[in-house]
């Protein structure tokens, strides 16, 4: 299972459909573009974990003092 739940017969189905849709020679484009805006998205998600852990960590500092 992957990271929206999506299996590898679904992952296929949309990649197949995708092709159909979008034709081959425009493939390449989209998947870059997807692969960057994926890897934005963790990258902005992580920030946002790191930027939690260290909020908490000060609460619990500062309730400790």
């Amino acid at each position: 299972m992957s990271m929206f739940g999506i299996g590898l017969p679904e992952l296929m189905m949309i990649l197949i459909l995708a092709l159909v849709v979008m034709g081959p020679k425009k493939m390449p484009a989209i998947a870059k573009a997807l692969g960057r805006g994926l890897n934005e998205f963790r990258h902005a998600t992580q920030e946002i974990k790191n930027s939690i852990e260290i909020d908490m960590s000060d609460h619990d500092q500062d309730k400790r003092s």
